[in-house]
């Protein structure tokens, strides 16, 4: 089998090309087998058995000890896949799901313990641990466990805040010809799909027409840092916070749907991602992310970037405020939003122009149903 016809991601493909690794040797951790760069960096061809990175790392975080696992790599190596075969699916609900939402990939389903296998004692999950507590000097401290899914935010959100120089543009956009525009289809739309239509997706849709005409705003930076991927497609995400973490569920395609279409997709991953039902083709391929916190009034805040977008969309509440019009001190209902871009890929004057083309597509947002 070729190097080509693997399934790895990019940043492996680099690794083993710089190391004179052939990938055809390498057993990958990932989603279908998938190689990554950790099973690159922890592949030797002398030293048989051992335990990769990433399979540590969960080994050591439920407990149980790697020297009674038996490993199914490349010469007796343990994977994360044997790992996760000591650990109870149960426990973590669409784990899987939701690490390869991340790109840190879980196996489609763990497999169960074959008979012959050795056991291990498993610790509780971390989601369902008991909560400790201890004393300082001001009083009790409880001490709560970062459960999978936070942890693996909390590598991802690291990552990319400290790995991309951003810039944020900030604006305000008058909403009075969106919210209009709403009231007008709401009726009509409701009566069609059963669905109450939002100014998120009236938001959704501008977004998506206007990324078509910036390709810098809707790209990505190739794993090795030489080039940029400019899309001709727009796989939207859409940040969905819950008590236990983050989601971003994505629309694929969506600069071919319409109003009423792209609103079914994004009502759909939404309830799916709480009800924690998404698959991990659901949250893969994204383009452009966008996070609103409108509903919850906050005036306005910047995101950290999804990687591997160059870009994210933070939308703040609807508020009533004093603005001039022609001249006389008028009450607009005013929305601030903010663009946080990668200067790696995107320069000011081309987040401007994105930015400045929205917001005249909110402030006018006929057109867009054309």
């Amino acid at each position: 089998m070729g190097n080509d016809k693997l399934r790895a991601t990019p940043a492996a493909r680099s690794l083993a090309h710089r190391m004179g690794i052939a990938l055809d040797r390498i057993v990958g951790s990932g989603y279908k087998g998938r190689i990554h760069r950790e099973d690159v960096a922890g592949f030797t061809y002398d030293q048989p058995g051992g335990i990769t990175p990433l399979a540590l790392k969960i080994a050591q975080a439920h407990g149980l000890d790697v020297e009674t696992i038996q490993g199914t790599g490349l010469r007796g190596k343990v994977t994360r896949r044997d790992v996760m075969m000591l650990i109870e699916a149960d426990k973590e609900i669409n784990l899987e799901g939701i690490l390869d939402s991340f790109s840190i990939k879980q196996p489609s389903a763990a497999p169960k313990v074959a008979a012959s296998a050795p056991k291990a004692e498993v610790m509780p999950q971390a989601a369902s641990a008991p909560k400790a507590t201890t004393t300082s000097p001001y009083g009790a401290v409880e001490i709560v466990p970062m459960n999978m899914m936070r942890r693996v935010i909390a590598k991802r959100m690291s990552d990319s805040y400290f790995s991309a120089p951003t810039f944020v543009l900030n604006y305000e956009v008058d909403m009075g010809e969106a919210t209009k525009l709403r009231a007008q289809l709401m009726e009509p739309i409701k009566q069609k799909t059963g669905k109450k239509l939002t100014v998120t997706d009236i938001i959704s849709l501008a977004v998506v027409r206007t990324l078509m005409n910036h390709p810098y705003i809707n790209a990505s930076l190739s794993a090795d840092g030489s080039q940029i991927e400019l899309h001709n497609y727009v796989n939207l995400a859409m940040a969905v916070g819950m008590d236990e973490g983050l989601l971003v569920p994505v629309v694929h395609g969506a600069e071919r749907m319409g109003l009423t279409e792209l609103m079914l997709r994004l009502k759909d991953i939404t309830e799916r991602a709480v009800g924690k039902k998404l698959t991990p083709a659901d949250q893969e391929g994204s383009t452009f992310t966008i996070s609103n916190l409108g509903m919850y009034g906050v005036e306005s805040f910047t995101s950290i970037i999804n990687q591997p977008n160059s870009a994210i969309l933070s939308i703040a509440g609807t508020k009533d405020m004093p603005v001039v019009r022609n001249g006389e001190v008028v009450i607009r209902p005013i929305m601030k939003m903010s663009l946080t871009s990668d200067h790696r890929v995107i320069n000011g004057l081309a987040a401007a122009k994105f930015m400045q083309e929205l917001k005249a597509a909110l402030e006018q947002p006929l057109p867009l149903l054309v």
